[in-house]
């Protein structure tokens, strides 16, 4: 089989081998072991891969490099227009010669595979959603286009469109799916200790969406109602030195540390030995550090975004944040007063996360594929 991947994730070679985001690529390499070769049409990025890289496993990779694409200011914009009639002839070239069409959304140039496919009615085609499908969702224009053109079974035929969570109302290509990190083989029941001083992770790019400087701030009022409570941040991103002035600015050096991005096996630890996990982000799909801090027993923060309710089991398997100070605070230290309830929901935030595990997502990713 003919496999080609249409993406807007920047790839890098280094050594003969090509490199792209861990959390992506490791996905990629359970689709990979069901097909012969492998086409990838994505950006290319000249720097050496970054710790948050991995490298896929495959030996008949062929990346055809597009520009990124933005529609981001009047420049960008305008420089967009101009590479546009190469990207769309790349792409048409790359699905005609493919067995199997895989888009990955939301994206500029996973926008673009959705027109261009329209165009090969008798193609195999799957679509890895990303992002919040929820047709309620507030998001930019391009997003809501994908979904309409993914979901449209007059326009796009032979496809399978894997989202996150279940929706109302789905058209019948439209597949509730998930995503997983950990295999079996790493199933533990950790019965964690809920006393202080609490540690809390946050696992992130450090942008805007994301709303690092919100972690910051509840924790460090938190500490100043008498909370001996901690936070690690682990990520990257041009919140980094908003974050850095706060936490000086509020002699927070020993209490809010910034790792940058770590290994994946350093973050693994730091969910084992913390005991919550705060994602106060705006936008998810399905959040893959909420899954992972589960499966290892951290008691997720998060945002009533896209599929999150549903993995927090409404309630059941952590809190949530409404971004407002005084509510979250509150209900945060309603919580530590309940070591019981804590230690439940731990233990049911494991069972839940445990239950996607890699080889569970293995077998249903080859069923898709026949």
């Amino acid at each position: 089989m003919k496999f080609l991947i249409v993406t807007h994730a920047p790839h890098s070679k280094h050594q003969n081998s090509w490199y792209a985001y861990a959390p992506y690529v490791k996905e990629m390499q359970l689709w990979e072991k069901y097909v012969d070769t492998i086409t990838i049409v994505a950006p290319v990025d000249r720097k050496a891969p970054s710790a948050i890289s991995l490298a896929y496993c495959h030996k008949e990779i062929h990346v055809t490099e597009v520009s990124a694409l933005s529609l981001l200011g009047l420049k960008e914009v305008l420089r967009t227009i101009v590479v546009l009639p190469k990207t769309i002839h790349r792409l048409f070239i790359e699905m005609r010669k493919a067995d199997h069409i895989h888009l990955r959304c939301p994206g500029n140039i996973g926008l673009l595979g959705c027109l261009v496919q329209i165009f090969f009615p008798k193609k195999k085609k799957t679509a890895k959603y990303a992002g919040n499908w929820d047709p309620k969702a507030k998001q930019p224009w391009s997003y809501h286009l994908q979904k309409w053109l993914l979901s449209n079974t007059f326009l796009t035929k032979n496809m399978q469109v894997l989202v996150y969570g279940n929706w109302p109302h789905p058209s019948k290509n439209v597949v509730s799916f998930f995503t997983a990190s950990y295999s079996e083989a790493k199933i533990q029941s950790v019965e964690k200790i809920f006393t202080a001083p609490y540690k809390v992770l946050f696992v992130g790019a450090l942008t805007k969406g994301k709303h690092p400087l919100y972690a910051v701030q509840l924790i460090h009022r938190l500490q100043q109602q008498g909370v001996a409570i901690s936070l690690a941040i682990y990520g990257e991103g041009e919140q980094r030195e908003v974050l850095k002035k706060y936490v000086a600015e509020h002699n927070l050096q020993t209490t809010v540390i910034l790792h940058g991005n770590q290994a994946a096996e350093v973050v693994e630890q730091a969910y084992k030995e913390s005991h919550f996990l705060v994602l106060p982000s705006q936008s998810e799909g399905w959040p893959k550090v909420v899954a992972e801090a589960m499966f290892f027993g951290c008691i997720p923060m998060a945002t009533a975004v896209s599929c999150v309710p549903e993995m927090l089991g409404h309630g059941k398997h952590g809190i949530f944040l409404t971004m407002n100070f005084v509510e979250d605070v509150v209900a945060f230290k309603n919580l530590l007063k309940k070591e019981t309830k804590m230690r439940e929901m731990s233990l049911a935030a494991q069972q839940s996360a445990q239950r996607y595990t890699l080889e569970f997502f293995e077998l249903e990713i080859k069923k898709i594929l026949g």
